[in-house]
């Protein structure tokens, strides 16, 4: 059987463990020690619109990996990648194959760097929240996930990896243009995210007031034609269908960092926003919208390192 380490036990590698874990997979959860401490004393509780399950996972700390795992999903955030790489090392061996579930691409190279040829593309899709007392809250429809070569290329391990992730309770999907999906995502999340930390609105909110929609539309033609010039440019109907989304009235959507704002948590600005910001000035491309997107984020994450701790 595929042993399968989840690095992580947040709101998305918590759900994905879950359903892993319930299909009767080996898997093992790589966790902090104070949420090891929190998943011993009240299980791994999960909530959704079925009602909530409760699983007694196997978790591990750094200190305590001593073996290679066949395959690794990499759940965490952008921040924490580095310190999360160095403590997986031990379970990392000449046929392990990583699956980070990270937004934008700038993560492909810094795992590549200490992993070479280890990792697969992929993109993640789920509405789930961690909630104060340490439980996830899944409000959406059915999560997938998508994975594929960089290069497109369909190998033995890509068809092994697929097989030990799917028929666990989410969509599972082999994909010949990996990168070019996880373009499409990015865009999709820079494009919400700007529209709504820059008017400190849902979708919804954006779209019901004067120049609203307008403004939802140049920020989506910013972050479209970044992804044009890197190679990826979007079909058509999928542009399409993103400026619906984008200015659609009533949408009560609003992205994690959005939410992050909202409850005085740090963001992923400079691996989502950022990034998409440096890529765009490569190609010579102006992007105003987004740019001023990165200062209002850079100025909240300092504002939240700045706050005083309780006591």
């Amino acid at each position: 059987m595929t042993r399968i380490l989840i690095v992580g036990a947040g709101a998305t590698g918590g759900y994905f463990g879950a359903r892993l874990a319930g299909a009767a997979r080996d898997v093992t959860f790589l966790v902090r020690p104070r949420r090891a401490a929190e998943l011993r004393a009240d299980g791994l509780r999960i909530t959704t619109p079925e009602g909530t399950e409760r699983l007694e996972p196997k978790l591990v700390t750094a200190t305590e990996l001593d073996a290679p795992y066949d395959l690794i999903l990499l759940t965490v955030k952008a921040g924490p990648l580095d310190a999360a790489l160095h403590d997986l090392k031990p379970a990392v061996g000449p046929r392990t194959v990583i699956v980070p579930f990270l937004n934008g691409v700038d993560h492909l190279d810094v795992i590549g760097t200490q992993f070479p040829s280890a990792v697969l593309g992929a993109v993640v899709k789920v509405a789930a929240q961690l909630t104060p007392d340490g439980a996830i809250t899944v409000s959406g429809p059915a999560a997938s996930l998508e994975i594929g070569e960089l290069d497109g290329q369909h190998t033995t391990r890509l068809c092994d990896a697929a097989a030990a992730l799917d028929g666990a309770g989410f969509d599972v999907d082999v994909s010949d243009h990996i990168l070019t999906s996880m373009w499409h995502k990015w865009v999709f999340i820079a494009t919400t995210t700007t529209i709504t930390c820059l008017a400190q609105g849902t979708i919804g909110d954006v779209a019901a007031v004067g120049g609203g929609k307008e403004f939802s539309e140049a920020v989506l033609a910013e972050t479209a034609a970044v992804s044009d010039a890197a190679g990826h440019p979007l079909p058509d109907a999928a542009y399409v269908a993103l400026q619906a989304t984008m200015t659609q009235e009533g949408s009560p959507f609003a992205p994690s960092m959005y939410r992050d704002i909202k409850d005085a948590r740090p963001t992923e600005v400079e691996h989502v926003l950022a990034a998409l910001a440096r890529e765009a000035k490569r190609h010579d491309l102006a992007t105003p919208l987004i740019n001023a997107a990165v200062v209002r984020l850079r100025v909240h994450n300092q504002h939240v390192a700045n706050a005083p701790r309780p006591s």
